[in-house]
């Protein structure tokens, strides 16, 4: 298991993901290339979007990885409680570990 950011860096006002300009993203040939990497786990819906934007072409091809987007762990994801995040992860991970299958 590895964490990896989908940004390398870019401009941000603060921690607003819709302020997000001049996006230089990470090479993710670093790891997807050392790695038998078989499923990608996304933390919320813009990571999601912006690995789908910049990083989806390293995935080209490929039929065994599977991209997950779970939801976002940031503060401003006040909709969710701490608690139902967890579970959420829990149980996304734990039957992907176990199984090698998304629930």
């Amino acid at each position: 298991m590895a964490l990896w950011d989908v940004i390398e860096s870019c401009d941000i006002i603060g921690s607003s993901d819709s302020s997000i300009r001049n996006v230089k993203e990470n090479d993710m040939r670093v790891i997807l290339d050392a790695a038998d990497i078989q499923a990608i786990f996304v933390n919320g819906g813009k990571a999601y979007e912006l690995f789908v934007r910049y990083c989806s072409s390293y995935l080209a091809g490929d039929k065994k990885t599977k991209l997950i987007r779970l939801p976002s762990t940031s503060p401003a994801n006040a909709a969710w409680s701490l608690d139902r995040l967890t579970g959420t992860w829990e149980n996304e991970l734990s039957a992907y570990l176990t199984t090698g299958r998304i629930k």
